[in-house]
């Protein structure tokens, strides 16, 4: 039995540090309780994109490594700021307080299953010994640097992905990996350390949510012209003049206009890309296995790779001009982000029916309070699955 502390859309992932400000009553008594009986560690998991009262049952063990009080110096706004580390994954069974949640009386409390992800690797351990066969570290360090310790799996993988780094770069994508990524692209079974392949699953993360900032720059980058044109021509501001924001009665009846139909397309073009870029996440963390993991993110590189494909042919057949490069790298020093953007996507309500359960279980998707500061080849990846619901 665990608390259970739903946060807002966001998954994460084992391996990973967090740090979280804490006000909510109820989320100051949890960590109280957890620091008074020693465990200093609690369930977090997704909450429902649009539905209130469910969550995800697959959810990751946050272990308490440092907390500070600081209820004085922020007028009790705050009362703790805890860093934390995510040591493993959950299973939710059920909530055994469900009626709490909408009271906010005290937290949720959840049975749970907790998941060992170094089963994999002592499999592997297990046979190598089985077997009798004397291994050479030296050999077998030399083994993996050169790629050849790899399963079939994993070598798929680390092929899709130089496949796709190659595409990006050839398009001069306006975010991409570096080329020097693929060549140490981590993908081991091990639960923990830098050839995790949890490091890799991180990295695209990092990677489709600056897909996603990046596709936000260049939608408002139209606008921004606009009103540069506005306030210097018409308002005659020189360009040494021109303020760092801007009330939005100030603007012209057409840029007011401007304005609110730019909120309405970022919401029906970019709600959907967070969506799917979640909800990747979230098939990945529930996956059963390491192998199961290494074939779902290859399923999603190789979507990424036909989609690339895709504006290859359609490059091809209209004429059309190549941004410059910045050379600012991103997570890891394996994303580089460049000037120019593009994306395309989909997501349906009812793709996403198969991971979460209700709060005969449940989380809020407006669970933001205490907030962190930091496949089948023939139809959708997110596939309702009765066995995910409570």
């Amino acid at each position: 039995v665990l608390p259970l502390f739903p946060l807002g859309g966001i998954v994460y992932t084992p391996n990973s540090e967090h740090i979280l400000n804490i006000f909510e009553p109820r989320y100051r008594e949890m960590y109280n309780d957890i620091l008074m009986n020693g465990s200093k560690r609690f369930v977090v998991s997704m909450s429902h994109p649009s539905e209130e009262g469910r969550f995800a049952q697959m959810g990751v063990l946050f272990q308490l490594e440092d907390l500070k009080e600081v209820s004085e110096q922020t007028g009790d706004q705050i009362k703790y700021v805890c860093n934390h580390k995510v040591v493993g994954r959950v299973k939710l069974n059920r909530v055994l307080n469900p009626e709490v949640w909408s009271s906010r009386d005290t937290y949720l409390r959840a049975e749970g299953e907790i998941i060992d992800d170094t089963s994999d690797l002592d499999e592997d351990d297990d046979d190598s010994e089985s077997g009798g066969k004397a291994v050479d570290d030296v050999y077998t360090a030399l083994a993996n640097a050169a790629g050849s310790s790899l399963s079939k799996e994993e070598k798929a993988l680390r092929d899709s992905f130089t496949n796709l780094v190659e595409m990006q770069h050839e398009l001069e994508e306006d975010v991409r990996f570096t080329r020097s990524s693929a060549a140490t692209l981590a993908v081991g079974p091990e639960a923990t350390g830098d050839g995790s392949l949890w490091t890799t699953i991180r990295l695209w993360q990092s990677y489709t949510e600056q897909r996603l900032v990046a596709r936000q720059n260049e939608m408002q980058r139209e606008f921004q012209d606009k009103l540069l044109e506005f306030l210097m021509k018409e308002k005659g501001v020189k360009e040494e003049e021109i303020p760092s924001a801007i009330g939005f009665t100030d603007l012209s009846p057409e840029l007011q206009k401007e304005v609110t139909e730019l909120q309405k397309r970022m919401s029906l073009e970019l709600r959907p890309l967070v969506l799917e870029s979640t909800l990747t996440m979230q098939k990945i963390l529930e996956a059963g296995d390491h192998e199961a993991r290494v074939n779902l993110l290859r399923h999603f590189i190789e979507a990424e790779r036909r989609r690339l494909e895709a504006k290859k042919t359609l490059k091809g057949m209209f004429s059309g001009g190549g941004g410059g490069i910045i050379e600012k790298v991103g997570e890891a020093e394996a994303i580089e982000p460049s000037a120019k953007s593009t994306s395309s996507t989909d997501a349906s309500k009812s793709s996403i029916s198969g991971s979460f359960g209700s709060t005969d279980g449940g989380a809020d998707d407006s669970e933001g309070d205490d907030a962190d500061s930091d496949s089948s080849k023939s139809g959708s990846i997110y596939l309702d699955d009765d066995d995910a619901f409570q």
